[in-house]
């Protein structure tokens, strides 16, 4: 039985390419393509494939956020998060965020078909360039961290941060969310009380910072 996958990640050349790559194993299946992390999510919801191929940086709805609403609604599916970034805080995120593994664009072809195996059969794969990241008891060791400012934001919140930095007005947000525009304004008060932040030329920089959203 072949594997159904998902891949998401939002540049064009890196889908085709991951895709080109994983045709070729016989028992691995392309069920669906996605270019943003909202997409790949109503994928997971629609077509449930085995593993989701989630690349971090995207916008309308980051890997990070989107890996957490699908291992929350639909935890038979495993996410395998494919990065760039190997900064520890991302792995922890990542993980946190409940995916099943994390390695990063710069693997060999024959990494990402076994690491998709691993978390296909439930088990955590981390590649070996981060795998000195993360200290053996990480999980033990999250809560007695200080608290960082993007936790005091709730799901909703960071939902509407990353849309307000990537220059969403407050009738796109509330569309885009099936919101009330009066309820995005009362999120959009809350996220700058929350963060102290004053303007969204702040609230920008903050989510470009800490990885929220992409530079480009």
């Amino acid at each position: 039985m072949k594997i159904r996958i998902v891949l998401a990640d939002d540049h064009k050349i890196v889908r085709e390419g991951l895709q080109a790559l994983l045709e070729k194993e016989t028992n691995i299946e392309i069920a669906a393509v996605a270019e943003d992390g909202r997409t790949a999510l109503q994928f997971a919801r629609d077509l449930l494939p085995d593993v989701v191929v989630m690349d971090i940086g995207m916008p309308g709805l980051n890997g990070i956020e989107a890996t957490r609403c699908i291992t929350v609604e639909i935890p038979q599916i495993r996410v395998l998060v494919l990065s760039m970034h190997s900064a520890r805080r991302y792995v922890l995120e990542a993980l946190s965020a409940g995916a099943k593994g994390y390695m990063l664009k710069d693997c060999a072809s024959e990494e990402l078909a076994r690491a998709i195996h691993i978390v296909y059969e439930n088990e955590t794969y981390l590649s070996p360039k981060v795998a000195d990241i993360l200290v053996k008891d990480y999980m033990n060791l999250l809560p007695n961290q200080g608290q960082e400012p993007l936790d005091l934001l709730s799901k909703r919140e960071r939902e509407v941060l990353q849309l307000i930095a990537e220059g969403q007005n407050t009738k796109e947000i509330a569309f885009l969310l099936g919101l009330s525009i009066k309820t995005v304004e009362t999120h959009r008060q809350q996220i700058m009380k929350k963060l102290n932040l004053q303007s969204v030329a702040s609230l920008t920089r903050f989510a470009i910072r800490e990885g929220l959203t992409p530079l480009d």
